[in-house]
């Protein structure tokens, strides 16, 4: 217990740091509920953390009645990444001048490692990672596909909202995230189920 909490703590200033100090200032997108919280970010001001929250409860809600454990797994790693997210907003003012795409690439990764750290230990962030880990157990698929899937349709929608640029960006973005999160999450590196 300690330790996965150590891990959601690791996982969540992992995540929060790409997402403050290489996408946001580069007006990039993540994908998934992440990706709807930086949208709502870049149009409306609205924090990324709270919105995460907000869109989340309506998958939180499916988890309680048909993934109960996974409801309690990602439970605090929603609440503490999110609150992350928006404690470490403060970053942004200090992000290196690096190309638009050097910074998707790295901010992805942080994203994908810290997303692919608590999904080690059986936790996620919640929104759209909730989602895609009870798709994968449905389909027996990998869950860091199912989160590449999800992500595309978040930032092809952005792109519409947005530019071009911003969605070749974004996709830049969301392949090092998928690619990150499929290497901590493939089978041979998992940890062995605990017993229910």
């Amino acid at each position: 217990m300690v330790k996965k909490g150590i891990m959601i703590v690791a996982g969540s200033l992992i995540l929060s740091l790409g997402i403050n100090f290489f996408l946001i200032p580069d007006h990039v997108l993540d994908g998934g509920i992440i990706g709807i919280g930086m949208i709502a970010n870049y149009i409306w001001g609205m924090k990324v953390g709270l919105t995460i929250i907000c869109f989340s409860i309506p998958i939180f809600t499916l988890a309680w009645f048909h993934f109960r454990m996974y409801f309690y797994n990602s439970l605090h790693g929603l609440l503490v990444s999110s609150f992350s997210i928006d404690v470490l907003q403060g970053l942004r003012a200090y992000h290196l001048p690096l190309d638009p795409a050097v910074s998707s690439i790295i901010g992805g990764a942080l994203v994908g490692g810290g997303i692919g750290l608590m999904l080690r230990h059986h936790t996620s962030t919640g929104g759209t990672d909730l989602l895609a880990q009870m798709i994968a157990d449905w389909m027996k698929v990998n869950v860091g596909f199912v989160i590449l899937a999800i992500d595309a349709v978040i930032i092809g929608a952005g792109g519409l909202l947005f530019s071009m640029e911003t969605l070749l960006l974004s996709a830049i973005t969301i392949l090092s995230v998928g690619l990150v999160t499929m290497t901590f999450t493939s089978s041979r590196l998992l940890p062995e189920h605990p017993a229910s």
